[in-house]
């Protein structure tokens, strides 16, 4: 059975999430449907230096104005959504049901058919009108997880901490992975 996972980019800063995931994806052998908005293509190649479109060969990237892509569609199967880095206005109009985009209208068919849909959150701190947003999207059954890394793994370099945020997105999808290590209460183990 093909698995198929669709990863949407956005304006917030943090591509780096979004480069290390797409990668660590296809690394896996799962097929992966990109899809940017226009200024999260801006953000990604000032901050990773690159095109989007060019941090990993083997991604199919979809226009974000294509409505008529097979990912507007509860009948394309695919695993999942991921929203990384999610700015705050695209997670306002995910809230708000809205559906005016191929990454809002992928992001609605997945909570429709009952997909999991995790959002990463990058800029902080949140106001009110944010974190209702988000309550409201964990209740529509998305799973909403900040680009907060832990450091109990004990991270010598960014990619560290960078992989530790992947790797949560990955355990919320239920996907095997090796990015950082995992507690184990400390001690002689460790």
């Amino acid at each position: 059975m093909t698995k198929r996972m669709v990863v949407g980019v956005t304006g917030a800063s943090g591509s780096v999430y979004a480069y290390s995931l797409l990668r660590t994806l296809v690394s896996l052998d799962w097929l992966v449907e990109g899809i940017a908005t226009p200024m999260g293509e801006r953000v990604f190649a000032y901050e990773c230096g690159m095109p989007v479109d060019h941090a990993e060969a083997k991604v199919h990237w979809q226009a974000n104005d294509d409505l008529f892509s097979p990912l507007a569609s509860g009948s394309f199967r695919t695993d999942g959504m991921v929203v990384i880095p999610c700015s705050m206005n695209t997670l306002g109009s995910m809230a708000q049901g809205s559906g005016d985009s191929l990454l809002l209208r992928a992001a609605q068919v997945t909570l429709k058919e009952r997909r999991p849909l995790v959002v990463v959150p990058r800029e902080m701190p949140y106001n009110i009108i944010q974190l209702e947003n988000m309550l409201r999207l964990a209740r529509a059954g998305a799973a909403i997880l900040p680009a907060s890394p832990g450091f109990y793994h004990r991270p010598e370099k960014i990619e560290d901490l960078v992989n530790h945020v992947v790797g949560r997105v990955l355990d919320q999808l239920g996907i095997e992975h090796t990015l950082y290590r995992r507690w184990n209460g400390g001690g002689p183990r460790d």
